[in-house]
């Protein structure tokens, strides 16, 4: 089985989930047998490419027919936008043409675009290139199904399905409405649409997710099915020196609508007004970060409290290495790969009912986002009572370490053969 896989991020280069998510699934279907091109827009050449081969649309060159180039234009549109798309930051140029010259022997155009991913004020533009090249890399290689991560790369999945006539997966880990609520962005939404409407198999990462693809993207229930994530077993050996007189409570994720950082700041404000024995730490990036310092200041807890900036890889095992609980209080999360990170640390989680993982889990306190009372109660409980730390603590590890990618790419293996048929 070859697969033809597209997504944006890959580790190391990551800004959140999406990346550690392919990463660890590639990882698992290697080990079923299944080989995959992963497609990013540019390859930095330190990625992990011992089991995958990893294709980086920058050093593809488009060798389109001038009628295959039309054919491919009609389809892909140049939308260009003059603001950042939230809840990603960011202002770079996003590509720039390497080469273009024609053949008129062969009535080949020949272009190549060097691409600079990450989430640029022109994402969508780039976008659009990147479902151009994806055109070439279909023609260049073969396959047997294309799976496409997320919704940057939905286009390049379909315009690679009609290049090359190959079934089409859309893997949706995430969707507008979990990044923006009701107030989405129409495009990104019409994106997002286009790519379901267009493939022949939809994943969700949770039933959360599945029902928001069925009611809010109009998607047949038959159409998409649901494949819970998992997480990569962590074997680090590395620790922080623990706070003294301090109980960690930890907050690793995107600062951004979709996380409820303000939520977190809300519980710690009512914890450290019973309780000043917490030290609160904030670790991400994100749209909502300076008007979170300006609330942690605002609430004159700033001496409990600590922004660490955007941690990756052991710098967040460090931290929850150090950490006596981690919290995501997550207003809408189709997954969330966080809390089975701090539970392999052995860490006692509390995680919002408005999440994925909390189908899976059991060994976590759960409670609605927008319950700041609630999450307090929680973030006190761990914090003084020994017996329920320990309890989540053992547990929590134990059930973390059996969420595993390997079923994961069990499920995906059936879902392509069953689309070869």
């Amino acid at each position: 089985m070859k697969v033809l896989m597209f997504g944006w991020e890959f580790p190391p280069h990551i800004s959140g989930g999406l990346g550690t998510a392919c990463y660890g699934l590639t990882k698992a279907l290697y080990n079923k047998d299944v080989e995959i091109i992963f497609v990013v827009p540019k390859a930095f050449g330190d990625e992990d490419t011992s089991q995958i081969r990893i294709l980086s649309a920058s050093q593809v060159v488009n060798t389109l027919t001038q009628e295959e180039s039309k054919k491919i234009d009609q389809k892909v549109s140049y939308i260009q936008i003059n603001s950042t798309i939230l809840p990603y930051i960011g202002q770079q140029d996003y590509y720039k043409i390497v080469d273009s010259t024609k053949d008129q022997k062969q009535t080949t155009i020949k272009q190549q675009f060097d691409f600079k991913g990450g989430y640029g004020e022109n994402l969508l533009e780039e976008v659009e290139r990147y479902a151009f090249i994806a055109a070439s890399i279909a023609k260049q290689n073969s396959f047997d199904v294309i799976h496409a991560h997320d919704w940057l790369c939905y286009k390049a999945g379909v315009i690679a399905k009609q290049i090359s006539n190959k079934p089409l997966i859309v893997h949706v880990h995430a969707t507008e409405y979990d990044r923006s609520g009701e107030n989405i962005n129409q495009d990104v939404y019409r994106v997002e649409k286009y790519g379901m409407d267009n493939a022949d198999k939809i994943v969700a990462v949770s039933d959360f997710t599945r029902n928001i693809i069925i009611t809010k993207y109009h998607q047949s229930p038959d159409k998409v099915i649901t494949i819970h994530n998992g997480v990569e077993q962590n074997n680090s050996k590395k620790y922080f020196v623990k706070a003294k007189n301090k109980k960690i409570v930890s907050f690793i994720g995107r600062i951004t609508f979709q996380k409820g950082p303000d939520y977190f700041i809300e519980a710690a404000e009512k914890v450290l007004r019973k309780d000043k024995n917490f030290l609160f730490i904030m670790a991400g990036k994100g749209d909502m970060l300076n008007k979170m310092v300006a609330l942690v200041a605002k609430k004159r807890i700033s001496k409990n409290f600590l922004f660490t900036g955007f941690l990756k890889g052991d710098e967040v095992n460090l931290l929850l290495s150090q950490s006596d609980m981690f919290i995501m209080p997550s207003v809408s999360e189709p997954f969330g790969i966080a809390p089975l990170e701090a539970m392999q640390n052995a860490v006692p989680t509390i995680i919002s009912k408005q999440s994925g993982v909390s189908e899976v889990l059991r060994n976590t306190i759960k409670v609605d986002f927008w319950d700041t009372d609630a999450i307090a109660n929680a973030i006190y409980a761990i914090g003084n009572y020994p017996t329920l730390s320990n309890k989540l603590s053992k547990e929590g590890k134990a059930e973390a370490i059996n969420t595993t990618w390997t079923k994961a790419a069990e499920k995906l293996v059936e879902l392509y053969n069953q689309m070869q048929k």
